[in-house]
């Protein structure tokens, strides 16, 4: 188990984006039982999954894990993340916002506190001092235990760390930033220093590139499925080179590309625990296989050294 500040989480954070989407009510729940009797805690959403599928209002995702949380017994062991301020129609990181998106998460995933809230983005059009005093609110009502940034630069969580230590409220203790071996730059020019030098916790997203790590997906053909739109970018000439490291690493181990990906993602600096999602339970254990896989520094090297590009 690693910490965030207070919470103690699994090395692998279970990505809740399919839930309700590539994952139907009952896949999700028997993926979440697998990950939970595998020794995984930390399930991360947000209350604007799974807006981008036709007929979709949002909330989906939570919906789903707050079915599953109310017949688990277990539920008070596992740490539940969930993120306000990029949902089409509640927008934006506006006091009376976030309290009706806090209060619509904590109903869906029947919650009386939701474990780390995270601010889904910045919002330039509310003064930082604002919103950061609502969480601070929520904090002390015990609505939530802790908060987080998600996809804020590293200027901005400096920002952020310096107006909340002058006013007295409380400090974030997490970032979650997009970083894998095909979209390192942000993390590595700046904000992977910053998380480090103010003991944040770097919970990174995409682990897998959409899936596109998984090998997957060939190289001269166009990506297919629901994740296609997302995968394109990755699938360049560049990043199929990455994917040939990845491959070449996994046979070497025996083990899953998924896995390889994931390993070099836990073993870069401040990384507590990267987040990835399946769509069904037969996926997982190429997960939940890379916190028990080491990779040798020839290995990390050689991968790192594919991915330069991205760096």
């Amino acid at each position: 188990m690693h910490r965030i500040s207070t919470l103690r989480v699994s090395p692998l954070c279970l990505g809740g984006n399919v839930f309700g989407w590539t994952a139907d009510g009952n896949e999700s729940e028997a993926i979440l039982d697998a990950f939970v009797e595998a020794g995984g805690n930390f399930i991360d959403t947000a209350d604007s999954y799974s807006t981008w599928v036709p007929g979709h209002r949002g909330g989906e995702s939570e919906s789903v894990i707050g079915g599953w949380l109310r017949h688990r017994t277990e539920a008070d062991s596992v740490v539940i993340a969930t993120k306000v301020g990029k949902h089409p129609v509640h927008r934006g990181l506006r006091p009376a916002n976030i309290k009706i998106c806090l209060d619509g998460s904590r109903r869906r995933l029947g919650l009386e506190t939701i474990d780390l809230y995270y601010a889904h983005e910045d919002d330039p059009h509310v003064p930082t001092v604002e919103w950061l005093g609502v969480f601070d609110q929520l904090i002390s009502a015990g609505d939530i235990r802790h908060y987080g940034l998600s996809n804020f630069t590293a200027e901005r969580v400096e920002e952020v760390l310096e107006i909340a230590t002058g006013e007295g409220l409380a400090l974030p203790v997490a970032v979650q930033p997009q970083y894998n071996l095909v979209h390192r730059a942000e993390v590595e020019s700046g904000l992977g220093a910053v998380c480090a030098s103010h003991h944040l916790a770097m919970v990174p997203y995409y682990g897998l590139a959409s899936g596109f790590l998984t090998a997957k997906y060939a190289r001269g053909e166009s990506p297919h499925g629901p994740r296609a739109a997302r995968v394109r970018g990755f699938a360049t000439d560049a990043g199929f080179d990455v994917l040939d490291a990845v491959v070449g690493v996994a046979d070497e181990l025996g083990v899953e590309p998924a896995t390889v990906a994931l390993a070099w993602l836990r073993q870069q600096p401040g990384v507590t625990a990267p987040t990835a999602s399946v769509s069904s339970v037969e996926q997982l254990p190429a997960l939940l296989a890379a916190a028990q896989v080491r990779l040798s520094r020839s290995q990390v090297h050689r991968l790192s050294k594919a991915s330069t590009p991205f760096a």
